[in-house]
């Protein structure tokens, strides 16, 4: 008797263990793009197609992200700075961001709708089944292309902006978008004597 519940207890744990496995398999596996297979276009998000389309690349990508947190500014973060009264910039200044602003958005859109295109076209040729190595290549090829026009469209407009403003705009803009150091020794607001601001903050040694 004592054998039989035994052997049965064993049975049942056996199964336990083997729907646990099964399950733990089946999560181990299951896609992070679950859900995603609804998109019109499977590889760009609404986020990554709306930001294309306004030129400003996709927020997966990053397209300025070398200039940007190495202390480049962004034409379109100084003129929001700015109207939001946070900057401030000569007429001069304003004029010539405007101008670099507007020129780097005439690029980029269409660069954009490009992408937009070549990506549809990638999307389509694998959901109609028609998609060879030859073509598949081709496409892949145009798409990134593409992108790093798009790229250097943005990130060469950043390098253009340390030409324009003044060291102590530069610095400010990063305190604005929080690049900068905790450490007030390392982080002197404009505006403040550089050798006051160390000396009321126990900075000198």
């Amino acid at each position: 008797m004592i054998r039989s519940l035994t052997s049965a207890l064993a049975i049942i744990l056996l199964i336990s263990f083997g729907v646990q496995a099964q399950h733990n398999h089946e999560s181990s596996v299951h896609s992070q793009y679950s859900g995603q297979q609804e998109q019109p276009i499977k590889s760009l998000t609404p986020e990554d197609i709306q930001g294309l389309k306004a030129g400003a690349g996709t927020p997966f990508n990053g397209m300025a992200k070398p200039a940007e947190l190495n202390g480049y500014p962004g034409p379109r973060h100084v003129l929001d700075a700015y109207e939001a009264g946070e900057f401030e910039l000569t007429e001069d200044q304003l004029n010539i961001i405007q101008k670099l602003f507007d020129d780097m958005q005439q690029t980029a859109i269409p660069l954009g709708e490009k992408i937009i295109a070549l990506e549809t076209k990638i999307d389509n040729a694998f959901k109609d089944k028609n998609v060879t190595d030859d073509s598949l290549k081709d496409l892949i090829d145009k798409s990134a292309e593409t992108y790093a026009e798009l790229r250097y469209t943005h990130l060469k407009t950043h390098l253009q902006m340390v030409s324009i403003l003044t060291y102590e705009q530069v610095q400010h803009y990063n305190e604005l978008r929080g690049y900068t150091p905790n450490d007030p020794c390392e982080n002197i607001p404009t505006g403040h004597d550089p050798g006051m601001w160390k000396k009321h903050n126990g900075c000198e040694s």
